[in-house]
């Protein structure tokens, strides 16, 4: 019997060609830098709030345990390292590990070099198998990809220490991000390949948050993303119809899961 799986061997595919791009900030990732220094400032302030503490600090993440699932070529996990978090970058294209490793290496930093910040080819269900938790997990542009999108935000809830906190970013499937997304980026932009999106994946908030709340899980916050296509800047905005995250945070224990 074939055990169940959310990789799909086309995205897979696809991706390990586009491996050797993801440092390039003018190639096809460059909507992930610039979104970075957006959302690693919203990651940062999701946290303090759930942790209680306001203070400034180099290092606000010190002491946490974070997953960084579909890490890519580690756009995301390095600046999450640096703010102090002990991180695990994982992802099903191998070729994407090894672009981050080495560029980790490059900076001087990570798998040991300064940074506590550690790469591995695996998978959310492998990771569940072998009881691995974490106090944070962030799901940054993977959901539109898998092929069984409950199967895969299940095993990354299983992955979730109690009281920790689960960020998902993704593109809502509306008739706006068509037009954006796949469109304008994808054809009348050319700012990603065609193909990098299928519009049919895009999970909307309601599907996710019940697949969440079908966990145990309580959303706390949720929040859209706009781009600037003159400046290619972007900002948070309260409309969710393209670009979102949202903020999930797992119960302490049972009472306050029947009480959520």
């Amino acid at each position: 019997m074939t055990k169940p799986t959310t990789i799909d061997p086309a995205e897979q595919a696809r991706f390990e060609g586009l491996a050797k791009l993801w440092w390039d900030k003018s190639g096809p990732f460059w909507p992930l830098h610039g979104m970075n220094e957006l959302r690693t400032g919203y990651i940062r302030d999701q946290i303090r709030h759930w942790q209680g503490t306001h203070a400034d600090s180099e290092r606000p993440l010190e002491g946490l345990r974070i997953l960084d699932i579909g890490c890519g070529g580690g756009i995301l996990s390095e600046a999450i390292a640096r703010m102090g978090a002990d991180v695990h970058g994982v992802d099903m294209v191998g070729r994407n590990i090894e672009v981050a490793r080495l560029h980790a290496k490059g900076q001087g930093q990570g798998q040991g070099q300064g940074l506590s910040l550690v790469y591995e080819c695996c998978t959310a269900e492998a990771l569940s198998e072998r009881g691995e938790l974490y106090d944070v997990i962030l799901n940054m542009e993977v959901v539109e990809h898998v092929a069984d999108l409950r199967l895969f935000v299940q095993s990354c809830t299983q992955l979730l220490k109690p009281g920790g906190l689960m960020m998902i970013a993704t593109i809502n499937r509306t008739l706006a991000s068509f037009l954006a997304a796949i469109v304008g980026a994808e054809y009348v932009f050319r700012w990603l390949p065609r193909g990098t999106h299928q519009w049919r994946k895009f999970p909307t908030p309601t599907e996710l948050e019940d697949i969440l709340m079908e966990d145990g899980m309580t959303i706390v916050n949720r929040t859209g993303v706009r781009l600037n296509p003159l400046n290619r800047s972007f900002r948070l905005v309260p409309y969710l119809g393209i670009n979102y995250i949202l903020v999930a945070l797992k119960p302490t224990c049972v009472r306050q899961l029947v009480s959520a």
